[in-house]
């Protein structure tokens, strides 16, 4: 569950941030994508992919989930969002998620080292 917190509140300052600042999105319809993205990204990211190849393929299609989502629910909100907007919160998504993957190997080592 924290994980899930963790990568919600990560999600959530980034696209709401970038809805806001890019698009016409009202406060709450930015929070609902970013917590439909991340239920998504979880789900498929980080406890598939994630957990069958490593950081750097997690993160690629963490970046590709987002770009496909963000555009789509862009276009059924008819949201102003460019494909450079689109690409610059996609982009910081994705150094986040890179950052957050790391966090979560750094977190699993240590916990197994301490485990007896």
């Amino acid at each position: 569950m924290t994980r899930f917190l963790i990568k919600t509140a990560v999600n959530g300052i980034i696209v709401v941030a970038c809805l806001w600042l890019f698009t016409n999105a009202s406060w709450t319809s930015a929070i609902l994508t970013t917590l439909g993205l991340t239920v998504i990204a979880y789900l498929i990211g980080d406890q598939l992919i994630l957990r069958a190849t490593n950081n750097v393929t997690a993160t690629i299609a963490d970046a590709v989930i987002a770009a496909i989502y963000l555009w789509a629910v862009s276009r059924w909100l008819d949201w102003p969002l460019s494909f450079g907007e689109l690409i610059i919160t996609v982009a910081l998504l994705g150094v986040a998620e890179l950052v957050y993957h790391r966090f979560l190997g750094i977190y699993d080592h240590n916990r197994i080292k301490k485990e007896p």
